[in-house]
């Protein structure tokens, strides 16, 4: 409980679930330019549509990071031996 006329604390805002391109890329460490490169060259996980917005999952760049950054086709095949 608060004491009256206390303010309460508002909670912390939590982490986004899915980030643009320029996010992605300051997260996977190179710039904007390179992460559509390497988009365009099929070297980063698929990203999802939004409306008109392209969105990358922020749980699975950090397990493509992880396993070394595989090229997007030794990715997908790795997520589909997954249970």
């Amino acid at each position: 409980m608060t004491e009256q006329g206390s303010t309460p604390t508002p909670l912390p805002k939590p982490p986004p679930l899915l980030v643009a391109a320029s996010e992605a890329a300051r997260l996977c460490g190179v710039s904007r330019a390179s992460w559509w490169s390497l988009h365009s060259a099929a070297k980063v996980p698929v990203p999802i549509r939004l409306g008109r917005r392209t969105l990358w999952r922020v749980a699975e760049l950090a397990e493509w990071v992880e396993a070394g950054c595989p090229p997007r086709h030794v990715w997908e095949e790795r997520k589909g031996l997954k249970p």
